[in-house]
Order: structure tokens, then sequence, then C-alpha cells
């Protein structure tokens, strides 16, 4: 997990730090299970009592790791830790593996910081999306990417996304995979705050929140995470329709096209 994903913790702060600095932390099969490591760890930490998420090098995450596009040229599913892992099975509770990557933030007993910095597209945004709050720096870029290569965000994006933006500009960002900066982010709900040095920022409000009540800080996420509707279906929802879209022609020729440059030649239904 080390070579992913680093932990270190003191005064009770979880300092979580995506280590992939090379490839801008991409999200490749030992990402997914480093980071499904450290929420399953992170659960059973008693000390901890807020985590601020981040990411080193240039990148926040950049995304799924191109090597898993490059096999679905051929009409792989790109699946991380199998090319045979059927999506539609709930390995965690309510969640698949690649979701809980995700949906672990989500529920980890304390809350959460993600710090944003350069970009987070495609599963790195709905990795954002997993923290309670989200800082941005201010030259940080979002995307619901996963249109561009013929694909739905399937790493529980969606029911976290129904609660955060208003319904037509989520429909507008899924349907365009159109990149927006961390002021538009903020403007639509998803950033918590823009600021120069996110991971400060984020920090010094870990250290405010380390200073309460964890029994409190608990009591409070566990009522605020029953706010929402029950996820169940709308990320088994997920699965079943990326499941159908994997290796697909056109989701193959997404693929190819973007990989080759050139325009794509989609077939009609």
């Amino acid at each position: 997990m080390e070579d992913r994903v680093s932990i270190s913790i003191s005064d009770g702060i979880a300092d979580v730090r995506l280590v992939r600095a090379e490839k801008m932390n991409a999200l490749d099969a030992a990402m997914f299970e480093a980071l499904v490591a450290a929420t399953d760890r992170l659960s059973k930490e008693k000390g901890v009592r807020v985590v601020v998420l981040s990411g080193e090098g240039r990148a926040f995450c950049a995304g799924l790791d191109m090597g898993r596009f490059a096999a679905m040229k051929d009409g792989g599913n790109g699946v991380p830790g199998g090319e045979k892992r059927d999506l539609t099975i709930r390995t965690h509770g309510k969640a698949n593996f690649p979701q809980q990557a995700v949906w672990g933030w989500r529920q980890l007993p304390v809350p959460v910081i993600a710090a944003v910095h350069g970009v987070a597209f495609g599963g790195g945004f709905q990795l954002a999306l997993g923290a309670d709050m989200r800082f941005l720096s201010t030259d940080a870029r979002m995307s619901i990417m996963e249109i561009k290569w013929g694909l739905v965000p399937d790493m529980a994006g969606t029911p976290i996304l129904a609660s955060l933006v208003r319904d037509d500009i989520l429909r507008e960002l899924t349907y365009t995979g159109r990149i927006f900066s961390a002021q538009e982010a903020q403007s639509y709900g998803l950033a918590t705050r823009v600021c120069d040095d996110p991971r400060a920022a984020a920090l010094e409000v870990a250290r405010e929140i380390a200073g309460k009540s964890p029994d409190a800080i608990r009591a409070a996420k566990r009522l605020l995470n029953n706010l929402s509707v029950d996820p169940a279906a709308a990320l088994l929802a997920e699965s079943v329709e990326q499941q159908k879209l994997l290796g697909s022609p056109n989701q193959t020729e997404s693929v190819r096209a973007n990989l080759e440059k050139r325009a794509p030649k989609f077939a009609d239904a």
C-alpha cells in the first residue's frame, strides 16, 4: 500500500497522501487496493478524529490509469483487479470493489476533507466526492470525464452528486465531460472552499475539528449521512450500466478514437 497511499496520524488527524506522483496519482489496480485498504484501516483507528486526503506531485488524481484504457482498446473491460470481474457483485456492503475506493471515505465514522490541486478527472473526481468537504486550489480543474471513454461514472459518484449539484448542471457535466474550473466547481456546489493552499487550509480545519468532542463529531457524521436517500439502488445501477458498456463496440470505438487522436465513428443502435 505504501507505494500508492501513505498515512501518518498525529494529534487525531490522519494525513492521507496519494503518492504515485509520477503518474499524477492515476488509478491502477494497486491504487484501488491501497485506497480500499486505507479506508479499512482508518475505520478501525480509534484515535483518528478527522482525515485529510490529498495527492503528491502535480495533481490530486488524474483518473483511471491510461494502461487500463489501453486494455480497453481491443475490447477488454479495463476493470481493476481482473478482466472478468462482475461489477454487479457487492463486495463491501452496498458497494462493489471499485466503488468502495470512493464510498469507503464517505462511510468512515469521522469527517474527511479532500485537498484538491491540479486535476481531479473521472475516477479522481469521484474520489474527491467521497470526502465530506472539498478544498480546491485556485487553478484546480475537474471533470466527469467518463463519457470521453464511452463510459458512465460508476465509482459511487452518482448518489453523492445527486445531493450536491442541480440536476440540469449534473446532466450537462455528465453528458459532455466538460472540464470546469475551481470557481465553477464552487458555484455548482462541488467545492467547499477555493484557496491558494488547499492542503494547508484543510489541515487547519482538521485541527479545529480534532479539538471538538470526538463522540459528538462521529454522531454528527452519522446524522448527516442518514439525510441522504439510501444509495444502494444507485450504486447497483452504476454497476449494471457500466457492465453493459464495457467492451461494447461503441465503448471500444471511444477508446480507440481517443488513443488514435481521431474523430470516433459510432454505430446507432
